[in-house]
């Protein structure tokens, strides 16, 4: 098993939703955060001000996929979450060892 978070933008959020699940994929965490890529933030006009944001609005997306599922969700997140800006995002792939259901107590290796 291996786990996807993909760091993508707020307005990309319900594309992405929609395609995974195009794909049979529902299960999923997500998580406002904030952070800064290459890019290291914006400037930003203020009333008459010029302001740096150095910690953009981002969502995390965590799912939790078997192996042979990994490219397929990669590629449908990229696909689903591209605009060819800067910013875009960024996924990682993590290896799960296991996996436990609170409620029944059945174990995933």
């Amino acid at each position: 098993m291996k786990k996807i978070e993909a760091i993508i933008r707020p307005e990309k959020l319900e594309d992405v939703k929609k395609a995974l699940e195009s794909k049979g994929i529902v299960a999923m965490t997500v998580s406002d955060v904030k952070g800064r890529g290459e890019q290291k933030g914006i400037k930003l006009q203020f009333r008459g001000r010029t302001m740096e944001v150095d910690l953009l609005p981002k969502v995390k997306i965590e799912i939790i996929v078997e192996d042979s599922k990994v490219d397929t969700v990669i590629k449908t997140i990229a696909d689903a979450a591209r605009t060819g800006r800067y910013g875009d995002g960024k996924i990682f792939v993590i290896p799960v060892e296991k996996s436990v259901r609170v409620r029944t107590g059945e174990v995933e290796k």
